[in-house]
């Protein structure tokens, strides 16, 4: 397989694409990148307007997409996103993730094809646990999009039943920002912001107790949703509870009221804030490249989550 520099119609990052026969690269976000059928019989094949999902072993921090890449990473969040998929049971974007059903081979097993949605302008995050830009919100006004809070939580609080804290979607590059419920009825209208939060809270409370059972505390996770065109069905797509899109912590070493040690990039964000790393946070200066025993201890990480969630050793 051939890679070539996208000229990136439809904006993202310049990354280097691949050349995958029947399909059109049209999009390159943070981690993954997004092509469509350049055959129709690809459509045909799988009897709905598609796009196929290409996870990288890309890794980001901090809002910029390092160097660096951790190995076998698109895999892992692939393979456990396949995974919640299968448990949650709730309509979603995947129509294939093999070879013999259409997968390019050279990206088999970190690749979807998947229903093509109307993406809603909203991050639909789910949180049972205070932590995060959450507490920062909490400390100062004791709520979380505006969502008053008990007095004396602190950070790793459970709470007593998980809120929806939704944030709008912003350009690769810029920060999500927190916003309240009502700015999500004023986005897509009260019937629909009903629903998003309804099925995100669905979503995380069967995921928790999933998690919670391997020994996984899901302190937080954010989920995507969009509108099948052809059924008008709100769909759930995305990436769905992976270390990059969710908090996992180890339920044997959880202590409220401090930082908890999570599965995820922390050992990334550890090193990049640190006196070793030398990169100023503040800057315009992009972080430099991961130590190797950095980018060893994080794909373990990941690969830890995967398999304790799973129950499948990770091949």
């Amino acid at each position: 397989m051939n890679a070539t520099e996208s000229a990136m119609p439809t904006g993202g990052l310049h990354t280097e694409t691949l050349d995958l026969p029947g399909w059109k690269h049209v999009y390159s976000g943070k981690v993954r990148d997004l092509y469509v059928p350049a055959d129709a019989s690809i459509t045909e094949r799988v009897g709905h307007e598609c796009v196929l999902v290409v996870a990288s072993d890309r890794i980001s921090a901090y809002d910029h997409v390092l160097a660096s890449e951790i190995p076998d990473k698109g895999r892992i969040l692939t393979q456990l996103s396949l995974w919640w998929f299968e448990q949650l049971g709730v309509e979603h974007h995947v129509l294939a993730s093999t070879v013999d059903r259409g997968v390019p081979a050279a990206v088999e097993g970190r690749a979807m094809i998947c229903k093509k949605l109307d993406m809603f302008p909203v991050e639909c995050i789910a949180r049972g646990y205070l932590t995060g830009s959450g507490l920062a919100e909490y400390r100062q006004s004791g709520t979380v999009c505006s969502i008053p809070l008990p007095a004396g939580l602190v950070d790793g609080s459970r709470l007593a039943e998980a809120i929806f804290t939704p944030s709008a979607k912003a350009e690769v590059g810029e920060h999500d920002e927190n916003i309240t419920y009502d700015a999500v009825v004023a986005l897509v209208g009260p019937d629909i912001a009903g629903r998003l939060r309804e099925l995100t809270l669905e979503i995380y409370t069967k995921a928790e107790e999933i998690a919670r059972g391997r020994g996984i505390i899901l302190a937080d996770t954010k989920v995507e949703f969009g509108i099948d065109a052809a059924t008008g069905v709100i769909t759930l797509g995305d990436e769905v509870l992976t270390p990059d899109s969710s908090r996992f912590w180890d339920a044997a070493t959880y202590e409220p009221g401090k930082a908890q040690p999570s599965y995820d990039k922390q050992y990334v964000r550890d090193w990049l804030t640190s006196a070793e790393s030398g990169w100023d946070r503040s800057s315009d200066t992009p972080p430099p490249a991961l130590p190797a025993d950095v980018v060893a201890r994080t794909r373990s990480r990941y690969v830890e989550a995967y398999e304790l969630l799973t129950g499948r050793a990770f091949a």
